[in-house]
């Protein structure tokens, strides 16, 4: 089976959605292809995002941008998944009816400095987590109303 193509959705595509699609492409890639955006993406990535998977995970992030979600109009994917609550309200319609959940997360570019790669680290171990749970769906095997309600479940779950 091909793996399923992935949406992950935030304002700024910066920090939040970026460790989320650099998480999932490193562990998960066999199971998910993986693309992230935003509604009003920032200039480029949050240094701190790109640390944490350099440092924390040996993921590679040459070519790491932020990117708009106009990029991917015309995508059909399997699954969108917001991950902050300004992205989920401002959600476009997507072609195909894809999964769409919400897994809000609060931003750790918020937090002050001093406490931002602790805040960043956390995010990160969420993010696997919840991908983790996403993974081990028996995705082909459930209805599709199931399968929506499994989805947006894992984004109330806390590691």
């Amino acid at each position: 089976m091909a793996p399923y193509k992935l949406l992950f959705l935030c304002t700024g595509n910066s920090a939040r959605s970026i460790l989320a699609e650099y998480l999932t492409k490193h562990f998960f890639s066999d199971r998910f292809d993986a693309v992230s955006a935003g509604s009003n993406p920032k200039p480029s990535p949050h240094p701190m995002a790109l640390k944490i998977l350099n440092e924390d995970f040996a993921i590679p992030t040459e070519g790491a941008s932020s990117k708009s979600w106009e990029t991917f109009g015309d995508t059909h994917f399997d699954f969108v998944i917001t991950l902050c609550d300004n992205a989920k309200e401002s959600c476009p319609v997507w072609p195909g009816q894809p999964i769409l959940a919400h897994w809000g997360m609060q931003d750790p570019s918020d937090e002050p400095e001093e406490e931002q790669r602790k805040a960043f680290s956390r995010t990160a171990q969420l993010l696997r987590f919840r991908m983790e749970l996403l993974a081990s769906l028996p995705i082909d095997k459930l209805d599709r109303l199931k399968l929506q309600a499994e989805t947006e479940s894992i984004g109330t779950q806390h590691h």
